[in-house]
């Protein structure tokens, strides 16, 4: 490029820039007279959010947000995302957080904490006894980087406004919230007394037009994608029929997408078109699923012969694992070797349409069938459910920017932990779950309350970070948003928050300051081992398709081995996700000529000259294997060992809080990006910490998601490109 086309580019961008800030200034007036508009309508004395709503193209709450006199009595159960009747937490003089349980403790003792209390208003907690460990022997440091200018101060923002921060829920006090410490009857997850019937399936590349089934490749055409031209397409070439198309490449849901605001409506759009001779299939069989599902990425398409018994799905290879560049036939084969692989533990192990599915049905085949379990797990209360879902998050995504990290890094390092779920999954709560209220905390000895802790429990705490605290943020706290959380790390902080034992063993023990943790309320449950005998075999599995990929002298099959391992890690990680049952949701369209058929608790999702479609919350459902706490606690071991990790074998630590203050970049669900090399020992294990990437410096720091993530992939192919080191 020459300094001529450059400055061409410039004003092209420019160019660009304005024209965006015309069309969101346009945007902006639509939506102003929209509002108006709603205002103006709501002065008729008959006029009712439920009309206005899909008119509007707006969900009921939006409208009573904009014209509170439309709402109407039960609109605040009606229009919540999360049905379920949790109260709200007790406390409104300090902003609250989330909870999450824990990984394995590593501390033997307990001293005394300091009694202060912050805020009088507060609801009173018994302060949790600080916890030491076995200190590793000492290693030699590794060496610095050259400092910054300046030091960088404290890893973590302050806490927002505290208008700003979600409340969580609380359990009621009394007997109303005893109440809740129940299992929901005549529902438990039991061994399954039939065998799942095997889908006939093909493999097919929308892009290249080549179709896998069996040992058998097709090439065909497919101008448009739609679901339409694909069921005719596979049903022409196989008249036998399939049951199942996978998609490995093309993404046709995904051909229109410069015509619709955003992936989901391209996505609904395409899932939705006519498809002459089919209609959308109402399910069947003991895995029974209904409709499409709408995903922007990985959508699942479900249809059925208008006339006949003929059922078909069309779904992404992609929900099992990153297909980019791999041809339909050798997906194909990594399928094969998963199932083999899989046979091997489970001899009627059948793959079903998504990881969640297979891992679950496959977790139902090793309940005991004698023994204490014999009649199953029970599944919790729905109201102590709805607790969890409310108050437990998945994996740590946080990016730190300067000042909290020098604004040159002098490296960008990437550490993702091997198979990290699968290390956390030796013991999970069982049994009728007990409340622990702060009373009964304070009742007990130091020793039982330490004990209480190591256990599988969680917990309503009142957080105080150190006056002395200079690196990251250890528990998180609700920011604004949907399930959106942060990590307060500035000191003197006080927050409210869930919790389960490892975070909480984490924030007592950690390698610097014991933080100030006070036990407001608790749900403690008996130390079980529902998850040990399945999370077993997934990694015998994983670990014996993962020596394939290793030692296969055939490219294919290397690349096969390779995938039906990631497979197997889909397997437990989506399988632990299920566990947790979210509040189903439901998709549906309706004609613009009925839009008074709009559900009135929907979301206008989108519309066009036809159709309006929309989303509704259905709530929890009976799923017999609804099990939140397990799910909770994984991912709660899992976020504590993102900071820190006994390696019992080395006699050392590894994780975020064993690096230098200033240092820690990102999180990632399993993964930490550091601006130095550590040490941490990598044995192949499930856990262990594997250097990924590094990205020798100086680089800009990082301020958004896409440069992290641009960082992180040259970092990888700079690290892959690096030569070994001898006798490494």
């Amino acid at each position: 490029m020459d300094a001529k086309t450059y400055n061409a580019e410039l004003a092209e961008l420019r160019a660009l820039r304005d024209g965006i800030r015309k069309t969101q200034a346009t945007l902006e007036k639509l939506e102003t007279d929209r509002a108006r508009k709603i205002t103006a309508l709501a002065g008729y004395e008959k006029a009712k959010a439920e009309r206005i709503a899909p008119a509007a193209g707006l969900s009921l709450a939006d409208i009573v947000a904009i014209a509170p006199i439309l709402a109407p009595d039960r609109l605040t159960t009606a229009a919540q995302p999360n049905p379920t009747p949790v109260p709200p937490a007790p406390e409104h003089a300090t902003p609250p957080a989330e909870a999450v349980p824990a990984p394995e403790p590593a501390g033997d003792t307990a001293q005394p904490s300091s009694t202060e209390h912050p805020q009088p208003p507060s609801p009173a907690g018994t302060v949790a006894p600080v916890m030491t460990r076995p200190a590793p022997e000492p290693a030699a440091e590794p060496e610095r980087p050259a400092a910054p200018s300046k030091p960088a101060p404290a890893a973590a923002a302050p806490l927002a406004p505290q208008e700003a921060q979600r409340t969580l829920p609380g359990i009621p006090e009394g007997p109303d919230g005893d109440r809740w410490f129940t299992h929901t009857t005549n529902l438990a997850s039991t061994h399954p007394n039939f065998t799942q019937q095997a889908r006939s399936t093909v493999f097919l590349d929308t892009h290249t037009g080549v179709l896998v089934h069996r040992d058998q490749t097709f090439r065909v055409g497919l101008p448009t994608a739609s679901a339409a031209e694909i069921l005719d397409t596979v049903f022409h070439v196989l008249p036998g029929g399939v049951e199942r198309i996978y998609i490995t490449a093309g993404a046709p849901w995904h051909r229109q997408a410069d015509q619709h605001p955003f992936l989901k409506d391209t996505v609904a759009a395409w899932l939705n078109a006519p498809t002459p001779g089919w209609r959308t299939d109402t399910g069947r069989g003991k895995d029974k699923m209904a409709g499409h599902f709408v995903h922007p990425r990985n959508p699942v398409a479900r249809y059925q012969r208008e006339h006949g018994d003929q059922h078909v799905e069309i779904r992404s290879a992609g929900e099992w694992f990153d297909t980019d560049g791999t041809e339909p036939a050798v997906i194909r084969d990594a399928f094969v070797l998963l199932w083999k692989a899989l046979r091997r533990h489970w001899p009627d192990a059948v793959l079903m349409g998504s990881p969640s599915q297979t891992g679950r049905d496959l977790w139902t085949r090793t309940i005991p069938t004698k023994g204490q379990y014999a009649d199953g797990y029970p599944v919790l209360s729905e109201e102590l459910r709805g607790l969890f879902h409310a108050t437990a998050g998945q994996g740590r995504t946080e990016l730190i920017t300067p000042p909290h990290v020098p604004a040159q890094l002098p490296a960008l390092v990437e550490y993702d932990r091997t198979f990290a779920y699968a290390k956390h999954t030796w013991k999970s709560g069982v049994g009728t779950p007990r409340r622990v209220t702060a009373a009964t905390f304070a009742s007990w000895s130091q020793k039982d309350q330490t004990k209480a802790l190591f256990a599988c429990g969680h917990w309503h705490v009142r957080v105080t970070v150190p006056d002395t605290w200079t690196h990251i943020g250890i528990l998180p706290a609700p920011a604004p948003g949907d399930r959106a959380w942060h990590y307060p790390a500035t000191p003197g902080t006080t927050f409210t928050t869930w919790a389960g034992g490892p975070e909480i063993h984490t924030a007592l023990s950690n390698p610097h300051t014991p933080w100030k943790i006070e036990i407001l309320d608790g749900i403690l449950f008996d130390d079980g081992k529902p998850l040990d005998d399945w999370s077993k075999k997934l990694k015998e599995a994983w670990s014996s398709l993962s020596a394939q990929a290793d030692l296969n002298g055939d490219p294919g099959q290397r690349t096969a081995a390779h995938l039906a391992a990631r497979a197997v890690r889909a397997l437990l990680l989506y399988g632990i996700g299920a566990f947790a049952q979210r509040p189903r949701t439901v998709t549906g369209t309706t004609p613009r000529t009925m839009e008074r058929d709009v559900p009135p608790d929907a979301e206008i999702m989108g519309f066009d000259d036809q159709t309006i479609t929309w989303q509704r919350p259905t709530g929890f459902t009976r799923d017999p294997n609804a099990h939140p706490e397990w799910a909770a606690h994984i991912w709660s071991s899992a976020r504590a060992a993102l900071l820190s990790q006994r390696h019992r074998d080395d006699n050392t630590y590894a994780g975020a809080l064993h690096a230098p203050p200033g240092t820690i970049v990102a999180f990632r669900t399993d993964a930490v990006y550091l601006t130095q090399p550590q040490t941490w020992p990598h044995h192949g294990q499930p856990g262990d910490y594997l250097n990924k990437g590094h990205l020798p410096g100086p680089l800009t720091a990082p301020t958004t998601e896409d440069e992290l993530l641009t960082l992180r992939d040259k970092g990888r192919t700079a690290h892959h490109a690096a030569p070994t080191p001898e006798g490494a």
